[in-house]
Formats: structure tokens, C-alpha cells, sequence
């Protein structure tokens, strides 16, 4: 069995060590053999990012025996041309004045490696070009950059946004640099999470081809299911062994908690952070869930009052993900390009047959941790709390009993602290009784179409079907319009109990007001 490489985001690190690499030469070869030369690649955090500008580092400097074994290997002609290979998240990016001090530093590092001087007297912006200039007598210039947009997105906190602004600023002057250098450059490859305008990469590169979203690079980072099952054999027939199961149902399992990402609504792949780890802790946790969620992106729900029953099933169009300012983030966008989102299906619509991209979380592991740490950051309770309180919940629920669950739901408003509610917005409370259904392992579907208008909320029990609505003030009201609106009618005959729920929502008191149940099953 070879080495798992937890934490290797190094090519030669993987060959000199036996790691385990999973061969995305063949991909890798498409990016510089059809002809193109400015490339951008948005993906979510530990994602395979750092191995894939370090794996064309390795190619573009020549190094064929490094390569023995895989695709590529016999496929190019291997030449050797000066690069320069840039990874921000290893910047000093403390102050602006500390990223530029930083830049230039990196500037005089690579040039002393091609024994190359460069003017001390001149800015970072002004090194970094003649640094270009210079190194093309050896041969045009390769330029990899990594994580390009990391010492924005550490800023993006609604107190440090001045400080975003500022760092832009000084990224888009470096930035700037390349289109001037486009004689001397031979290739020049992107990464990062987040398409932010005004950085000059997007609007000054004309000939840049933003590969996110492109089906022939869809596969290009993560694990496709082929891979996993290839590559990582003889972990998945150890682990099956170990938990004492059959490998197909393991890897179905796998699948449910770590597959489901997709940049082209067709080509689905693993999260690489979180198969890594599941080989080696033997156990399903969530592994990239807890490497690091950005404070900021719950700050922004909350500041934007988003309804986050909607995040499940979004349908965006192809304008969601343009370039956006840090000024107006625009939450479909930011939870897609980090990761909680992502493509489950593209349809075109209209006669002129615009693309709709549809949205939902890509598997388990995202789906129940984004909603755990959000139902911890609207009610202020700690994990320990929420895990007995849903265990309660999911009791209650399967018993049938409703005024059990209201009563306990009445009892977590109850314990809220009054500062963090979002004022009168129906919404808030709607997500809170969502997070805590879902949580509890209901299985609840929000915003449901009917042939008249959409359903708050369907809760599918055994043998039970709720039909809930929820309003400001009366329960009579919200009972009224499922009645109105004959909500229930699709549901009648499926064979199951129809119960319809009517909940208000008392603004003064800051919870659930009165509720009304009535047993629609004969009606």
C-alpha cells in the first residue's frame, strides 16, 4: 500500500515518497496543448490546488524522470523554461505594506535562483516586471500562482473590509504587470477561491480563460469515482474489512458523505482533504467541514438576512458567477466558490436557451455541518447542547408528536439571546425550525411547489405527511392559506396521514406564538 498524503501539496514530495498520486496528467497535458495561455481555476479550499500548480512546476522545469510512469511521460517534448511559481497563502499579508515587503522579497528570492539581479531601487510592481523581462533570456517565462486571492479573503470580515479594499489595491497594480510582459510570458496559470473584480487579472487579461466552470477541466482537481476506486483499492477493501461490510457498501457510504462536487452539473468528484482522511482516521467525520469555516461567510448570512431554507435548491443563472466586488458579495456566488454549493444539474431555458445552474450542498458531510454551525450561530448554543436537544427533537418526530416538538422548539426561542433575532423577518424563524428538522434527521423539504404557490414546509414522517405554514402573528392565518391554496391536494393520495400545521409567530416574544393542527387525511 502506497503512503496517503495527508498534507502533501508538494509533486516531488509525492514521487520521492511513494505517495499515492492520482494521475490528472492527462488533463494537466490539455491545458498547454491546445493552444491557450492565461488560464484562471477557481476551487474551494484543500482542494488539490497547491498539487496541481506545483505538478506544472515540475513539467514546465523539465523534470521528465520525475514524471516515469505517468501519462504525460512520453507524451511532450520536455523543455526546460524559467518559472516563477508564487503561493500567496505564504505571503506576509499582515498590513499592504507587509504584502508588498513580502512580494518583492519573493521577487529577489526566485531571481537569485536563476542568477539574476534586480534593480533594489525599484517597487514591488516595477521588480516584478523587469524580473519577468530578465528571466526570458533564459527562455519565455512561466507564471504559477497560487491562492492568488487569500490576502483579501482573510480581510472580508465586515470589520476588516477597508483593509480588503486596500490589499486589492495593491494586488491589482502587481497584477497589472502581466499584460504588459505578454511577449516575454509562455504560460500563466491562476488559482484561487474567489473571482474578485477590480484585481486587474480578470478585466486587464483579455485572452484569460476562467476554466471553472468548463466541462473538458471539470475533473481536473478532486477525485473522480473511477479514481478512488483505483487508486485507493487496497484502502477501501482494508476499511470495508474493518467495519465489517461489503466494499460496495462502503463506498456507497463514501459516496453519501464525500462525493457530489460538480463544476459542469455532469462529472462528479470526491473531496480530496476528506478522502485522505477518512483512509486514515478509519472513521466518517467531517474532515474539510472543520478545517476552517469563514467566519465572514456566516457574518454575511446573517448581515444579508438570507433565507437559508433556499440554499438546498437555488437556481442561479450564468451571471452568479462573474467576478464580484468585496463591496457587494453576492452569497450563491461566495457559497459556491467555497465549496458549501455546488452544480447538481445545468438546464437551458427560454427561447433563447440561457443556462440555469442549479444549486444544492454536495453531500453529507457539507450539508450537516454548514447547518449544525449555522443553527449554533442563530441560537448561541454550544455543540453539546444542539446534539441532546436534536436527539429530542428526532424523538419527538418520530413518534408523531407534534406538540412535543413545538413545545421544545417554544423552549430553544425561548433561550435566545434577544440581540442576535433578526427583528420581524418571518425568515429567520422559518430557518430555525428548518435547521433544527433537518438536523434532527427529519426528512423536511422547504419552499415545496404546488400547482398554486409553495408550501413553507413539507415534514415526511413513517406515516404522516405535514403540511406547515408560517406567518407573523396568526396561526389561524397560516392555516387559512393551506387551506386556501389546497396545498395538501398533491399529497392525498399517497397513502399517508395528512396533518396540516398552522405555526405563528409572535414578534414581541420572540418565538413561536400559538400553532394549530388539524388531521386532513378525511377531509
Amino acid at each position: 500500500m502506497k503512503n496517503l498524503p495527508l498534507s502533501i501539496q508538494t509533486f516531488r514530495d509525492f514521487i520521492a515518497e511513494d505517495y499515492i498520486y492520482v494521475d490528472k496528467t492527462r488533463q494537466i497535458h490539455d491545458l498547454f496543448a491546445t493552444g491557450g495561455k492565461y488560464y484562471f481555476l477557481s476551487r474551494p479550499r484543500r482542494f488539490g490546488k497547491s498539487l496541481l500548480i506545483s505538478t506544472l512546476a515540475e513539467i514546465f522545469s523539465g523534470n521528465k524522470e520525475l514524471f516515469k510512469g505517468l501519462w504525460i511521460y512520453d507524451k511532450i517534448e520536455w523543455i526546460k523554461y524559467p518559472v516563477i511559481h508564487m503561493d500567496f497563502s505564504k505571503m506576509d499579508f499582515e498590513s499592504p505594506k507587509k504584502l508588498k515587503e513580502s512580494l518583492k522579497k519573493f521577487l529577489y528570492k526566485t531571481a537569485i535562483s536563476y542568477d539574476v539581479i534586480l534593480d533594489e531601487k525599484k517597487t514591488y510592481k516595477e521588480s516584478f516586471a523587469e524580473l519577468i523581462e530578465k528571466l526570458s533570456s533564459l527562455g519565455k517565462v512561466v507564471l504559477l500562482v497560487d491562492e492568488y486571492d487569500k490576502p483579501i479573503t482573510e480581510y472580508m470580515e465586515a470589520s476588516k473590509l477597508e483593509t480588503a479594499k486596500t490589499i486589492r489595491k495593491v494586488l491589482k497594480h502587481f497584477f497589472g504587470v502581466i499584460k504588459g510582459s505578454d511577449a516575454f510570458l509562455r504560460f500563466v496559470f491562476i488559482t484561487g477561491v474567489s473571482k474578485f473584480s477590480r484585481v486587474s487579472i480578470f478585466s486587464d487579461l483579455n485572452n484569460l480563460r476562467d476554466i471553472t466552470l468548463s466541462r473538458q477541466f471539470a475533473v481536473l482537481v478532486g477525485y473522480t469515482e473511477t479514481e478512488l476506486m483505483h487508486y485507493f483499492a487496497p484502502y477501501l477493501a482494508q476499511l470495508a474489512d474493518e467495519a465489517g461490510m461489503s466494499e460496495k457498501q462502503l463506498a456507497n457510504d463514501i459516496k453519501h458523505w464525500y462525493n457530489g462536487y460538480s463544476w459542469d452539473g455532469e462529472n462528479f468528484v470526491y473531496n480530496p482533504f476528506s478522502i485522505l482522511n477518512l483512509f486514515a482516521e478509519k472513521s466518517f467525520e467531517n474532515f474539510w467541514f472543520t478545517s476552517g469555516t469563514p467566519t465572514f461567510l456566516i457574518q454575511l448570512i446573517r448581515r444579508k438576512e438570507s433565507e437559508i431554507t433556499g440554499f438546498e435548491n437555488l437556481t442561479v443563472g450564468s451571471y452568479t458567477f462573474d467576478s464580484y466586488d468585496i463591496e457587494n458579495i453576492d452569497i450563491a456566488a461566495l457559497l459556491f466558490q467555497t465549496g458549501y454549493l455546488t452544480i447538481k444539474e445545468i438546464t437551458s431555458r427560454g427561447i433563447t436557451k440561457v443556462k440555469a445552474y442549479h444549486l444544492s450542498y454536495p453531500n453529507k458531510e457539507v450539508r450537516d455541518s454548514f447547518l449544525t454551525y449555522l443553527l449554533g450561530d442563530f441560537s448561541r448554543k454550544d455543540m453539546s447542547f444542539n446534539s441532546r436537544f436534536l436527539e429530542r427533537i428526532n424523538e419527538l418526530v418520530k413518534a408523531g408528536d407534534m406538540d412535543g416538538f413545538i413545545r421544545e422548539s417554544k423552549s430553544l426561542f425561548a433561550s435566545i439571546p434577544y440581540n442576535i433575532f433578526i427583528g420581524d423577518k418571518e425568515a429567520y424563524y422559518h430557518s430555525i425550525i428548518y435547521l433544527i428538522l433537518k438536523l434532527a434527521g427529519a426528512e423536511v423539504r422547504c419552499e415545496e411547489p404546488t400547482n398554486t404557490g409553495r408550501i413553507d414546509a413539507v415534514l415526511e414522517t413513517g406515516n404522516k405527511i405535514y403540511i406547515m405554514e408560517f406567518k407573523m402573528g396568526s396561526e389561524h392565518e397560516a392555516l387559512e392559506q393551506i387551506k386556501k391554496m389546497k396545498y395538501y391536494e398533491k399529497y392525498l393520495a399517497g397513502g399517508k396521514e395528512v396533518v396540516l400545521l398552522g405555526v405563528g409567530f409572535d414578534v414581541k416574544q420572540r418565538n413561536i406564538g400559538n400553532y394549530l393542527l388539524e388531521d386532513f387525511s378525511q377531509g
